[in-house]
């Protein structure tokens, strides 16, 4: 069986989004409240990018930037790459693999509706194989032979 992202990966999940304009500051601390690593970066409802910790590092830290004055535009990843709903678990894990990607944004008709992580990838993945293991060995030593 093939995980979809939405519900087998992301449910119940709050977005957390920040909008172009605010400090890169104000985006660390978003991401700190929240304990996440990752943050849209959404105006008027539709997606505009995306700040990892990666890009906290690299675009500002490692370029000496002042987090007071550098806004969330100026170090988001514009335009990332989502994956539907429908998608599943591991095409997102084939498609972040690829790209070198941690995070990514599911959207629903332009609408972000989650964001999926390696982590939260690998645990379903590990999950599905744990289940189709138990399957196999199950048919393989007789405990469900003859059933459907």
């Amino acid at each position: 069986m093939q995980r979809k992202l939405v519900p087998d990966v992301v449910r119940d999940q709050q977005i957390h989004s920040v909008t172009p304009d605010v400090t890169a500051r104000t985006v660390a601390q978003t991401m700190a409240e929240n304990r996440v690593a990752a943050v849209v970066v959404v105006e008027n409802g539709v997606l505009k990018g995306i700040i990892t910790e990666r890009d906290i590092t690299a675009r500002l830290v490692a370029r000496n930037r002042d987090p007071d004055t550098t806004i969330a535009a100026d170090i988001m990843t514009p335009n990332p790459d989502t994956l539907g709903p429908e998608d599943s678990a591991v095409e997102a894990l084939r498609m972040m693999r690829e790209r070198n990607y941690r995070h990514l944004p599911v959207t629903d008709q332009g609408t972000v509706v989650g964001m999926i992580s390696v982590r939260d990838l690998y645990a379903v993945v590990t999950d599905q194989l744990t289940q189709d293991v138990r399957t196999h060995e199950a048919f393989i030593y007789g405990e469900s032979y003859g059933t459907a």
